[in-house]
């Protein structure tokens, strides 16, 4: 017979993690259930400053995580890779099927985080990893020398077009307002690095190259002039890095829980509408979406599945 879990947590993002540590250590068999690399969106972090604890120097978010995850296998925590296919959350035995087997647990923590938003412009699909990139620690270094462009105004956008001048000769940020929305510490950077420049009151309109690419096409929002960009034809190609906002990875959860513009409704202390289903980290709705926030979601939600299964003996 397959095990029954105490704890299953879909997800192994910072939310995902924290769970995992807190409810191995409570003594709850415990799986943390992920189909890539541990670590999430936060894994893609160049750098970690505003984490508490975290090293002063050279702290990325996978080396973060990287310790997250060693800390919850010191406890217990068991971690399988494989992807979720399908949820049967109802009932007081959980059931995940995934592609390669199922699992069964008592309490299930959703933590299966949020993922890059695209543009949804002509040329995206096509030049997606030739030339077009949504993570800057990736595939940063595969633009050493060439010019770069960043579309979004926020913090990850400022961040990553900032590590970004490591390796591009020259970076400009796209953006469809007339400033950054980033915090001022990140925009006073930005705005003194030689290497950066900005493009205000834009939109991407369409993408186009032969095989890889060469060309954006520019909307200016006020006055709608079209502006196109070329590569320079000594480069033969150019960049666009996408940091335009997450959407949820909800798509199992249609029609299984209430979800709000596809993320999910918790209370306080991390329950959803299903006694036993818990969800922490970037996929519940909230204000702020921060390792720190992701961390302490984790935290509520496996101490609450903990009481859960205590009020069940």
């Amino acid at each position: 017979m397959e095990q029954i879990y105490d704890l299953i947590i879909l997800g192994a993002g910072p939310a995902g993690l924290a769970a995992g540590l807190y409810g191995a250590r409570a003594g709850l068999s415990t799986l943390i259930l992920e189909r890539g690399v541990e670590g999430g969106q936060a894994a893609q972090t160049d750098r970690v400053e505003n984490y508490p604890g975290a090293m002063l120097e050279d702290e990325t978010g996978y080396t973060l995580t990287a310790r997250m995850m060693e800390q919850a296998q010191s406890f217990g925590a068991q971690r399988k890779m494989d992807e979720i296919r399908s949820l049967e959350l109802e009932g007081e035995v959980k059931t995940l099927t995934g592609a390669s087997g199922e699992y069964q647990a008592r309490t299930v923590i959703l933590a299966t985080g949020a993922s890059p938003r695209k543009l949804g412009c002509p040329g995206e699909e096509t030049f997606t990893g030739q030339g077009v990139s949504y993570c800057a620690t990736c595939d940063g270094a595969f633009f050493r020398g060439l010019e770069v462009y960043v579309v979004g105004g926020g913090d990850s956008a400022v961040e990553e077009a900032l590590f970004l001048t490591r390796f591009a000769r020259k970076v400009t940020i796209i953006h469809r307002r007339d400033q950054l929305r980033a915090v001022k510490s990140l925009q006073d950077k930005a705005f003194a690095n030689e290497k950066m420049a900005f493009i205000w009151d834009s939109v991407v309109e369409s993408l186009d190259g032969q095989d890889v690419l060469q060309s954006i096409c520019l909307r200016n929002v006020k006055t709608n002039e079209i502006t196109e960009i070329k590569a320079d034809e000594a480069d033969g190609m150019m960049g666009l890095f996408v940091f335009v906002g997450l959407d949820p990875n909800s798509g199992l959860l249609e029609g299984k829980l209430p979800l709000e513009k596809g993320y999910i409704k918790t209370d306080e202390n991390m329950h959803t509408a299903i006694p036993g289903v818990f969800a922490a980290g970037d996929i519940r709705v909230k204000s702020l979406r921060q390792i720190i926030t992701a961390a302490a979601d984790g935290a509520i939600a496996a101490m609450e599945a903990e009481r859960y299964l205590a009020g069940q003996e």
